[in-house]
């Protein structure tokens, strides 16, 4: 295994279990050994900082949020849709000393995960890693379909780059064709008209909140996986996207959102499909969280992405 250069093991108290047979954890389940990383189907991985909210002028906290995702993560049951499910935790990726250089690290070891055939997910940290996210699986496939699901567009033309830049950065280099660029409950509210004017110029997909509530946001963001050519999918879940009352800890909460009900549907469809290969949670601010809701909310979003369609209930 020669993705390890740039990661840190995570803390051992995240890894929950009640060491019962009967009451089996996903803290049971987990592998954090090297020698299990050629049997696991499932990576996680984490990107513990906030440098690119610090430059978009935001509220930081997100760089504890990968270990606060986990202790919650881990507290899950083991569902009959989890029961085969073989999974790897590799830990925190080191930070740099500049975000430039973390995101060429990052951007590196998912390279080598996905190289190996292995479905990812990447807790956040800002936004930004969006960036070096979606060129790790541009890099490793033909063609990819990418969903941005949040609030905002992240297509801002700052230098340096920050948390808000990601997409349009992807868009100006090429990496993902515009057709296949989907940015799911936008509001248009919280986004300059420069900039919703600049997705529909280039040829990408706006999916406003409340034309996605008028068709049904799981259906609408279903019918698009369903009709696409792609040959992997990158979901992007910035969980400002969802309603502050069920999202408190974010780095930017509105009053405005999807519900924790409707993001989980968006998880439904990541799971349903073989072609997810990134499942990524950014922007959750444990700092600013109220009981831990909204790690708890990033757990069960990729509890729900994970698990296996057909024996999934609820």
């Amino acid at each position: 295994m020669t993705t390890l250069a740039h990661l840190v093991p995570a803390e051992d108290d995240v890894f929950y279990s009640r060491h019962d047979p009967n009451d089996v954890r996903f803290g049971d389940i987990v592998r954090r050994d090297p020698e299990a990383y050629s049997h696991s189907q499932v990576v996680i991985l984490g990107c513990p900082q906030d440098e690119g909210v610090r430059r978009n002028r935001g509220r930081t906290g997100s760089r504890l949020a990968p270990n606060e995702i986990r202790r919650a993560l881990y507290r899950y049951p083991v569902s009959e849709a989890h029961q085969y499910l073989k999974l790897i935790d590799v830990g925190n990726l080191r930070i740099g000393e500049t975000l430039e250089e973390t995101h060429e690290w990052l951007c590196e070891t998912l390279q080598g995960f996905l190289h190996d055939g292995k479905k990812v997910v990447v807790l956040g940290g800002g936004n930004d890693i969006s960036y070096p996210d979606c060129r790790a699986l541009c890099a490793t496939i033909s063609l990819p379909l990418v969903f941005n699901i949040d609030r905002h567009l992240d297509v801002r033309a700052d230098r340096p780059r920050n948390s808000g830049t990601s997409y349009r950065q992807l868009l100006e280099e090429g990496s993902i064709p515009p057709s296949m660029f989907h940015e799911v409950g936008t509001n248009s509210y919280a986004n300059s008209p420069t900039y919703l004017k600049y997705v529909q110029d280039v040829g990408a997909h706006i999916h406003y909140l409340g034309d996605l509530r008028t068709a049904g946001v799981g259906s609408a963001v279903q019918a698009i996986v369903s009709s696409s050519l792609a040959d992997g999918i990158f979901f992007g879940f910035d969980l400002d996207v969802v309603r502050a009352v069920e999202a408190p800890g974010v780095s930017a909460p509105g009053p405005m959102g999807l519900t924790a009900r409707e993001v989980c549907e968006i998880a439904d469809v990541a799971a349903s499909d073989p072609r997810t290969r990134i499942i990524e949670i950014t922007e959750v601010n444990p700092e600013y969280d109220r009981d831990g809701i909204t790690c708890k909310l990033a757990a069960n979003i990729i509890v729900r992405a994970l698990a296996h369609p057909s024996l999934r209930k609820g």
